[in-house]
């Protein structure tokens, strides 16, 4: 890739790149610990809602006095984006809303972006990508997250000639955890709520990577940054380990568990009945090759790929990611190469907001890993059909009819100021792939 060695450069040259954080929490956090480390690479400002908090996140990750005292800490992430001093506006703040505010006044300042919140790029990523491209800056994955990594694995595989079958990620699922609520969310993780207190972990925050939302969310990036298709019916968790992939994500007329080539999907690390996977990929990201030919298949065979039964299908596989530590590549690649490290480019997904309970008018949605909605994935096109309400709009906004138990929110069931997030979701909407 060579990045660090032009980093270098950038560094022997007196111009280091510059990056502005906004968000210093978990994400965020691990990036800052990276920093001192990379050559050619500052941090020149950090935006925060705390500023105190953030520089007690310096101090965590272990930046000196001096570090601290040359970095600037604010509580405006707007304001940061407009900043001189800033290269890379890094956006890491979990909130949809904010983030597609913090990327628009980013793009409009002439700076490079690196979307840390999925969130906000699957309600506009579409959008904010052509708004980038327009004034000559680049919009970005982030790297070290689940959906950079699969579409440079999605990118690999196609330029070496592979088609993709599959690509995706691991979690732990089962379809209870749909209706997990905040308030039971500690048992499954196996922790006591004091404990995570103790963690300063938040429990939303938490369930929504157990209920099925975060993994929804991120294949909606994937599908929008690669291209590839989103099941019908939302995504179906198949248990499966490392050494199955090539046999269980194939289409369902070859013998697998997909509706057709090309999709998205996430694999469960317990069986139906809890127990573990074995050589699960609960951390980790992979990619399901198709050969091209017979050559290709007698290849995967003699150099070690695990294969489904005909050979034609192949896996790869990273069994981690380390999120925030790796962020720094995407900050790298778009200021030093122009290039972003994934990057949505048409709306085939999207996530829906869908009810855990029977819901009464009046009552205020939650959005996110909360008590009343978890987040589906479905295909843009039959959410438009629907007009639901995508989980990243559905924060703080009132029911104005009764939604059943396990049903789609729509926009006609609640009542909601159409701002700036939710024309620029519309505009993304409109110019989805057909």
């Amino acid at each position: 890739m060579n990045l660090a060695r032009l980093a270098a450069e950038r560094a022997e040259a007196g111009r280091p790149v510059r990056a502005g954080l906004i968000g210093a929490g978990k994400f965020g956090s691990m990036f800052l610990s990276q920093v001192p480390t990379i050559t050619g690479l500052e941090v020149a400002a950090i935006a925060d809602l705390d500023p105190d908090r953030a520089r007690t996140a310096c101090r965590t990750v272990g930046w000196d006095e001096s570090r601290i005292a040359a970095t600037a800490f604010t509580e405006d992430g707007a304001a940061l984006a407009e900043r001189d001093d800033v290269d890379v506006v890094i956006e890491a703040t979990g909130n949809p809303r904010a983030g597609i505010a913090h990327a628009q006044a980013a793009i409009a300042a002439g700076k490079h972006v690196v979307m840390v919140n999925v969130e906000a790029d699957v309600l506009a990523g579409p959008a904010l990508a052509r708004r980038a491209r327009a004034a000559g800056v680049v919009y970005s994955m982030a790297y070290g997250d689940q959906p950079a990594l699969v579409a440079e694995m999605v990118d690999w595989a196609r330029a070496a000639g592979f088609k993709v079958a599959a690509a995706g990620k691991g979690t732990k699922y089962l379809p209870d955890y749909h209706k997990v609520t905040p308030d039971d969310v500690w048992t499954h993780y196996g922790l006591t709520p004091e404990a995570a207190t103790q963690a300063g972990m938040n429990p939303q925050m938490f369930n929504s990577f157990l209920d099925g939302t975060k993994s929804a969310i991120e294949m909606a990036a994937i599908a929008n940054a690669t291209g590839l298709n989103v099941p019908r019916g939302g995504l179906g968790f198949p248990p499966c380990g490392v050494d199955d992939l090539a046999h269980v994500l194939r289409p369902r007329d070859l013998g697998g568990q997909l509706e057709g080539k090309g999709m998205v999907e996430v694999v469960s690390s317990i069986e139906r009945d809890g127990r573990p996977v074995f050589r699960d990929l609960r951390w980790g990201v992979y990619v399901v090759l198709e050969a091209p030919n017979d050559y290709a298949a007698a290849c995967f065979r003699q150099y070690g790929l695990p294969t489904d039964a005909t050979g034609r299908f192949a896996s790869m596989y990273k069994p981690f990611h380390l999120i925030g530590l790796e962020l720094s590549i995407s900050v790298l690649s778009a200021a030093l190469r122009g290039e972003a490290t994934g990057c949505s480019r048409e709306f085939r997904g999207n996530v829906a907001a869908v009810s855990k309970r029977g819901l009464k008018a009046g009552e205020v949605l939650d959005g996110e890993g909360g008590y009343t909605v978890y987040g589906r994935l479905m295909p843009a096109a039959v959410s438009a059909e629907a007009d639901v309400l995508p989980i990243g709009l559905a924060h703080r906004v009132k029911l104005v009819r009764d939604v059943a138990d396990g049903q789609a929110v729509t926009f006609a069931d609640v009542e909601i100021e159409e701002d700036s997030a939710v024309a620029l979701y519309r505009e993304a909407m409109a110019g989805r792939a057909e």
